[in-house]
C-alpha cells in the first residue's frame, strides 16, 4: 500500500471484494457429540477395554470358580458331621472332618487372594488406556471445546470418573464371578439333596431380584448427577485455587466460601440421596434374607418331626439359605457401584464421542516452510451463532512485513490472530499462507511454522531449559541457550540457583513476569517460525526489564512475517502496516504516519492518548476513545493518580518535566486544568484523560 492510510474499507490489495466463499463450520459448532450412551451401551464399551486380556479372565475366572466350589463344600460336610459324628459321639470322625474344612477354607482363600491379585493388574491396565486414551482424544479438540468447558469438571473426569470405573473392576468381577458360581452351585445342592427344601428357599427370590432392580435405577441416577456436581466443585477448586492471589488481593475470600459451600451442600444432598438408596439394599436384603431362613427353618422342623429329613439336613439347608442370600446381597452391592461406573462412562465417553471439529482434510497437504505470504480475504467469524465478532475482514501481510493491530478492547484483534493459527475455524471468507488456504495444509506443519507469544505467558513445571526447549523437542542445549541469548533471557537465567535446570514451581510463579515474558520470546526463537504471532505484554515492569522485552521483540521478528497485537507505541512506529481494528472491521490502515496524516480515529485517539508527552517507546497505547467531560479537581491541595501531595521537590522535577516537553515542540493540551488556585507553579498541569 503506497500513499495516505485508507479508511473504511476492509480490503488490503487494492482488488474488489470476491464473492464470499462459505467454507467449513463456524466455531459455535463445537464439536457434534452422541447421545450419551443408555447403561447397556456404555457397560459393553468399558467390557470392550478388557478385551485385551482375555487369558488372563479366563484364569481368574477358574481360580473363581476353583475358590468358590470348594467353598460350598463346607454346609454339606457340616450336615454330615451332625448326623454321622456329633449325634453318635465320634470325636476322631469329627476332628478328622474339622481339619478338612479348615484345609477347604484355607486353600479357597489363597486362591482367591491369586485370583484378586491378576485382576488388580488386569484393572489398572485397563484404566491406563482408557484414561489415556481420553487424555489423548481432549488433545485433538478445538478451544471453542474448552471455552465452554470447566476445566475442574474436565478433571474430575479425568481423575474421579476414571477412579469410579476402577473400583467397580477391580472389586466387583471376581465379586461378580464368585456370586454367581454361588448361587448356581447352591441351587444345584439344594435340589440335591432335597427338592421341597429347595422350592422353600426360594419363595424370596422374586422380591429379591425386584429390589434390586427398582433400586439400582434410582441409584445410577443419584451417582451420574453427584459426579456432575463433583465436577462443578471441583472448577470452584481449581478455579479459587488458581486465582488465590486474587481472592486475597480483593478480600474475597468469605465470597469465595460462600460459592463453595453452596456447591459443597449441593454434593451433599445429592450424596445423601444416591446413598440412601445404596444404602437401602442391605438391611433390605437381610430382611428379606432372614425371612427365607425362618421359612426353611419352620418347613426343616417339621419334616423332621415327620422323619422326612435329619437334623444334619436342615442345618445344612439353613448355611446354604444363608449363603443364597450373599450373593443376592453382592450383586446389589455391586449393581450399585457398577450404577457409579457407568454414570462416570457416560460423561468419559461423551468427550470420547466428541468430533474434533478441526480436523485434516482427506486431501491435506505437507508444507515444510512458509515464505510468510498471508492473506485474509472477507472473513466473518461468530464464537456464537448470530453474534459476529469479524465482517469481511481483508488484509494481506507480504513476506517479513510487520503487522500491527491495534484498536479497543473486544476489537477483533486477538481473534484474528487465533483464526490465523486455526484455534477456530472461519465461518465464510478464506485466510490464505502462500496462496494455500490454511484449511487445506496439514494443522501440525501450519502450526509448526507459526511462533506464538501470548501476553499471558504460560511456563509449565519442570527445569528453564524445558521450557524453551518447548519451542522444538528436538533442540540442542546450545540453541535453547542462544536462543535466551537472542531473547536477553541468558544473564537472568544463569543466576538462578541452578541455572537453567532451575526447577519452575506451578505457573512458574518463582519467576517475575518479565522473566517470563523473556523465556516464552527465547522458546518461540528455538521454534524459529516463518510467522510471528506476537501480543506484547501490558502488565508493569522495570524500565530495564521492558527495555530488554521491546529488544527481544525486535530480534524476534527480524526478517520473519509478524502480526502483532500492539500495545506500545515503538511497536506501533515500527511496523509495516497499522491495521486499526473497532467492532469487528478494519476500518483504517496504512504506517503510523499516514494514519496521522489522515486525521481520522487513529489520529484522535493518539492525540487524546500522547498530547503533551514526548511519545516515548515505553508509552502504552489505549484505543478506547476518551470520556467527552473531564473530571472536576476537588478544592484543595490535588491527589495526582491517587498518590499523596506533592513535596516541593516534586513541584520543581515536574516543572522541569514540562519545560523540556515545551522545548521539543510539545503543545499544550486543550484537556488541562491550570492549578494556579492551588498554589502549584503556573506550568504545571494534570493532564487528563
Amino acid at each position: 500500500m503506497s500513499g495516505h492510510g485508507q479508511q473504511g474499507n476492509n480490503r488490503d490489495d487494492g482488488q474488489q471484494p470476491q464473492p464470499r466463499r462459505m467454507m467449513g463450520r463456524g466455531p459455535h459448532m463445537m464439536g457434534a457429540v452422541e447421545k450419551a450412551k443408555d447403561a447397556r451401551g456404555a457397560f459393553s464399551r468399558l467390557v470392550r477395554y478388557l478385551g485385551d486380556y482375555r487369558a488372563h479372565l479366563v484364569v481368574i475366572a477358574l481360580l473363581t470358580a476353583v475358590s468358590s466350589l470348594l467353598a460350598l463344600a463346607g454346609p454339606s460336610l457340616i450336615g454330615v458331621a451332625i448326623d454321622t459324628t456329633i449325634i453318635t459321639g465320634d470325636l476322631p470322625g469329627l476332628v478328622r472332618i474339622a481339619m478338612l474344612l479348615a484345609g477347604i477354607y484355607l486353600f479357597s482363600s489363597l486362591v482367591s487372594m491369586a485370583s484378586g491379585w491378576v485382576m488388580a493388574i488386569i484393572s489398572q491396565r485397563s484404566l491406563k488406556k482408557l484414561r489415556g486414551e481420553l487424555f489423548e482424544h481432549m488433545q485433538t479438540l478445538n478451544l471453542a471445546f474448552f471455552d465452554r468447558r470447566m476445566s475442574g469438571d474436565l478433571m474430575s473426569r479425568l481423575t474421579n470418573d476414571v477412579d469410579a470405573i476402577g473400583r467397580a473392576i477391580s472389586q466387583n468381577v471376581t465379586t461378580l464371578i464368585s456370586s454367581a458360581i454361588t448361587l448356581v452351585g447352591i441351587l444345584v445342592m439344594m435340589f440335591a439333596l432335597n427338592v421341597w427344601l429347595a422350592l422353600a428357599s426360594l419363595l424370596v427370590f422374586p422380591l429379591m431380584v425386584g429390589l434390586t432392580a427398582v433400586v439400582g435405577k434410582r441409584t445410577r441416577s443419584g451417582f451420574r448427577d453427584l459426579m456432575a456436581e463433583m465436577g462443578s466443585l471441583n472448577s470452584i477448586i481449581q478455579e479459587t485455587i488458581t486465582g488465590q492471589r486474587v481472592v486475597i488481593a480483593f478480600e474475597q475470600q468469605e465470597s469465595v466460601n460462600r460459592k463453595f459451600d453452596s456447591s459443597n451442600e449441593t454434593v451433599k444432598k445429592i450424596s445423601v440421596k444416591a446413598n440412601t438408596y445404596a444404602m437401602l439394599m442391605m438391611p433390605l436384603m437381610g430382611i428379606l434374607s432372614n425371612a427365607n431362613i425362618a421359612i426353611v427353618a419352620g418347613i426343616g422342623a417339621w419334616m423332621t418331626l415327620q422323619g422326612m429329613a435329619t437334623i444334619g439336613l436342615i442345618a445344612t439347608f439353613i448355611t446354604y439359605s444363608r449363603r443364597f442370600a450373599d450373593p443376592l446381597r453382592q450383586f446389589s452391592n455391586i449393581y450399585n457401584s457398577i450404577q457409579s461406573a457407568l454414570a462416570g462412562a457416560e460423561r468419559i465417553f461423551e468427550i470420547i464421542d466428541t468430533v474434533p471439529e478441526l480436523t485434516d482434510a482427506p486431501d491435506a497437504i505437507a508444507v515444510d516452510d512458509f515464505e510468510g505470504l498471508v492473506e485474509f480475504e472477507d472473513v466473518d467469524f461468530e464464537y456464537v451463532t448470530g453474534v459476529p465478532v469479524l465482517k469481511s475482514v481483508s488484509l494481506k501481510a507480504e513476506p517479513g512485513q510487520t503487522i500491527a493491530l491495534v484498536g479497543p478492547t473486544g476489537a477483533g484483534k486477538t481473534t484474528i490472530v487465533n483464526l490465523l493459527t486455526r484455534f477456530y475455524d472461519i465461518n465464510a471468507g478464506s485466510i490464505r499462507i502462500d496462496g494455500t488456504d490454511i484449511r487445506e495444509i496439514k494443522k501440525d506443519d501450519l502450526r509448526r511454522q507459526l511462533g506464538i507469544v501470548l501476553q499471558d505467558v504460560f511456563l509449565f513445571s519442570g527445569t528453564v531449559m524445558d521450557n524453551i526447549r518447548y519451542g522444538r523437542l528436538d533442540a540442542t542445549d546450545e540453541e535453547c541457550i542462544r536462543a535466551a541469548e537472542l531473547a536477553n533471557a541468558d544473564g537472568f537465567i544463569r543466576r538462578l540457583p541452578k541455572g537453567y535446570e532451575t526447577e519452575l514451581s506451578e505457573r512458574a510463579g518463582n519467576l517475575s513476569q518479565g522473566q517470563k515474558q523473556l523465556i516464552s520470546i527465547a522458546r518461540a526463537l528455538v521454534a524459529d517460525p516463518a510467522i510471528l504471532v506476537l501480543d506484547e505484554a501490558t502488565s508493569s515492569v522495570d524500565t530495564r526489564t521492558e527495555i530488554q522485552i521491546q529488544e527481544a521483540f525486535r530480534t524476534l521478528m527480524k526478517g520473519r512475517t509478524s502480526f502483532v497485537i500492539a500495545h506500545r507505541l515503538s511497536t506501533i512506529r515500527r511496523a509495516d502496516r497499522v491495521l486499526v481494528i473497532d467492532e469487528g472491521e478494519i476500518i483504517e490502515r496504512g504506517t503510523h504516519g499516514e494514519l496521522m496524516e489522515k486525521r481520522g480515529f487513529y489520529y484522535r485517539v493518539y492525540m487524546s492518548q500522547f498530547k503533551g508527552t514526548n511519545g516515548g517507546d515505553l508509552e502504552p497505547i489505549s484505543l478506547t476513545p476518551p470520556e467527552p467531560q473531564a473530571p472536576q479537581i476537588p478544592p484543595g491541595r490535588p491527589q495526582m493518580m491517587g498518590h499523596r501531595p506533592m513535596s516541593r521537590g516534586g513541584h520543581a522535577r515536574m516543572e522541569e518535566i514540562v519545560e523540556s516537553f515545551v522545548k521539543k515542540g510539545a503543545t499544550t493540551p486543550k484537556a488541562a486544568v491550570g492549578l494556579e488556585e492551588h498554589g502549584l507553579p503556573p506550568k504545571l498541569a494534570v493532564v487528563l484523560p
